[in-house]
């Protein structure tokens, strides 16, 4: 696999939300979303054999949940599968999460791994790229993600939860919103292009069967701060 960096944090999102993780940052992504804070992965990294990644795994314990992100994960498919299966049936047992867009096929990703899939909104510029059968691949421990500029994302989020119903296959329904590109070095919500109290006004408003999201990591540290 392509890896760029491999470190412990905790995780910032996601229902696993300030539990300590492993995070396996693969290389290259197909997207090219306006918001994204990872474009440093499209270009570079180490190509590493799966033993090279397991023992620098192994070398962070006594961390056991693990998430593969990118880039797009999904593009080293024909490698990352088995390699999570593996890490699956490692005597340590690993808690496996994998961050996707979503526009991959994840019909082979083992069910054992957390799914945390994102749909692309408007604002991303990668609106329909959601590959829609994804949405039977889901099981009650993954979860569907909206990130969300403004109240034209939030609709499109909206509609798409009453049109396909993720929430009766996945477990959680999670609305982040969108940081800027260039946020300045203060640890608070005035980086974000959405102010959060919006958000929750409209989802308090629509009943929306979904959780605010916030990237915790970019309030503990800097929000460019990267490999944390």
């Amino acid at each position: 696999m392509h890896l760029i960096e491999i470190y412990k944090s905790v995780q910032g999102e996601s229902s696993f939300a300030g539990v300590p993780c492993i995070f396996v940052r693969l290389a290259g992504c197909n997207l090219r979303c306006s918001w994204c804070d990872s474009e440093y992965t499209f270009t570079g990294g180490t190509k590493m054999s799966d033993d090279q990644v397991l023992s620098a795994i192994r070398a962070l314990a006594p961390v056991r949940l693990v998430e593969f992100t990118g880039g797009e994960p999904m593009l080293h498919e024909r490698e990352l599968v088995p390699f999570m299966q593996r890490l699956l049936n490692d005597e340590a047992s690993y808690t496996l999460m994998i961050e996707t867009s979503g526009e991959r096929p994840l019909a082979n990703v083992p069910a054992a791994v957390h799914k945390i899939v994102d749909v692309k909104c408007p604002s991303s510029g990668e609106a329909g790229t959601f590959h829609l059968p994804n949405l039977d691949a889901l099981t009650p421990r993954d979860e569907v993600k909206f990130v969300i500029a403004d109240r034209a994302d939030y609709e499109y989020a909206r509609d798409f939860i009453r049109e396909h119903t993720p929430e009766k296959r996945a477990g959680h329904l999670l609305l982040s919103p969108a940081f800027t590109k260039t946020p300045s070095a203060e640890r608070t919500a005035a980086n974000m292009t959405l102010d959060p109290r919006d958000l929750v006004d409209w989802m308090l408003t629509d009943g929306l069967p979904a959780r605010l999201s916030l990237q915790i990591h970019k309030f503990v540290w800097e929000p460019m701060k990267k490999g944390v």
